[in-house]
């Protein structure tokens, strides 16, 4: 029996399996998963803060307990021994996390921050990248003010590195001041989160990422600002936002232009900025007063501070700011630099600036305090009057 074979002329060929596939998105689910991003993106930033927070309690901790066993035994050979020792056991068992620097730098860290209450207070904001940074700066009250700066605007490894880099403490009018201020002035930063002005203002500042060389005009480096502000803000202060350019003040129909205004958050004060490519003149001073008072009425806010005037200079006499009393007027005068010298040059014209600035400051308070004794002096002592007994009932 022949086999027939079965036609296959009419019948349609099998279709392949189609791969599954993904559902089209719903357009309500769009902001569904942008919320669910940012949850996780919260999620992680968190987890990673705890974790930082963690390390540099560790950190200290390990620092002081290593400090501790040395200054008992008081003995630099067995401090030198007992760290080598540490480093190659922990090593072994934890990591190169445990080397005998990092086990230096632990040490270090307990050293300068002695107090554990300061330190779960900044850890919540800085890194141990960032106490790395700080630890090594010999001057006690120039690494809290870095510490402290860095944790209010939450500056970042590479920022602080550049803010120290760039002299920020030395050329702060705080630094100028007595030690006794310049830790009042700390102190009111941690404890009330309050920034003063000697903290926020500084001279010179580095406007050479504008790029101006040679021959230019007011216009021009208004202008580069404009056009550079996220760096001119980093230069300020990262708690500066800009309000105006140009802002037109009138007075008995007259029309002033104020170059630049901005608006300070911490201090909760309208910063008004004057640029001036020459020396500063003692007008200057006027004009700017106008600006602020007008500012005081028509511009300031209820809970604002008076407004405060900078004014950016080319350069400036120490003689004709003090006497104008400038500080009393809520106006700072600075230099502003274009083009930077060589670190070393720069480091030691500061460092005299401020020697010169606190040298005067101790004069004044010895011609004072010396006044007032004179004045003590010369004054009578008032007699003592005794009463009369007369008419008196016994």
């Amino acid at each position: 029996m022949s086999r027939t074979k079965k036609s296959t002329l009419n019948t349609p060929p099998a279709r392949p399996k189609a791969a599954a596939a993904v559902p089209a998105p719903i357009p309500d689910t769009d902001r569904l998963l942008g919320d669910i991003r940012a949850l996780i993106e919260a999620a992680r930033e968190q987890t990673a803060r705890v974790v930082d927070a963690t390390i540099v309690t560790l950190h200290w901790s390990v620092g002081r307990r290593i400090r501790q066993d040395i200054l008992q035994e008081k003995r630099a050979a067995y401090g030198e021994q007992i760290v080598q020792t540490l480093s190659a056991q922990l090593t072994v068992e934890y990591g190169r996390g445990y080397s005998e620097k990092s086990l230096r730098h632990m040490i270090r860290f307990a050293e300068v921050f002695p107090d554990e209450a300061i330190v779960s207070a900044l850890r919540r904001q800085l890194s141990w990248t960032h106490f790395k940074e700080i630890i090594y700066i010999d001057d006690p009250l120039k690494r809290d003010f870095y510490a402290e700066l860095c944790r209010a605007e939450r500056w970042t490894t590479r920022t602080l590195r550049h803010k120290i880099g760039h002299l920020l403490y030395e050329r702060t009018a705080v630094s100028k001041k007595p030690d006794e201020r310049i830790a009042q002035d700390i102190a009111a930063l941690r404890d009330e989160d309050r920034m003063t002005p000697d903290l926020v203002f500084r001279d010179p500042y580095f406007l050479d990422h504008l790029g101006l060389t040679g021959l230019y005009a007011e216009k021009d480096v208004e202008q580069a600002i404009l056009r550079e502000m996220e760096a001119f803000i980093l230069e300020l202060g990262s708690d500066f936002a800009f309000v105006a350019r140009q802002k037109r003040i009138t007075v008995d129909n007259e029309d002033y232009y104020l170059d630049l205004l901005f608006y300070h958050r911490r201090m909760r004060r309208l910063v008004a900025i004057e640029l001036k490519l020459d020396r500063f003149q003692a007008a200057d001073k006027g004009q700017m007063e106008l600006y602020l008072r007008w500012l005081e009425k028509h511009d300031t806010r209820p809970g604002e501070e008076p407004p405060l005037g900078l004014i950016l200079c080319a350069d400036r006499s120490e003689e004709h700011v003090e006497l104008l009393q400038l500080d009393q007027s809520g106006i700072r005068v600075a230099r502003y630099l274009t083009e930077l010298p060589p670190r070393e040059v720069l480091e030691k014209t500061l460092h005299d600036s401020i020697r010169r600035a606190r040298h005067r400051l101790a004069v004044t308070k010895r011609q004072r305090n010396a006044a007032a004794d004179a004045d003590a002096t010369a004054s009578p002592t008032p007699r003592k009057t005794r009463k009369g007994t007369r008419g008196t009932k016994r």
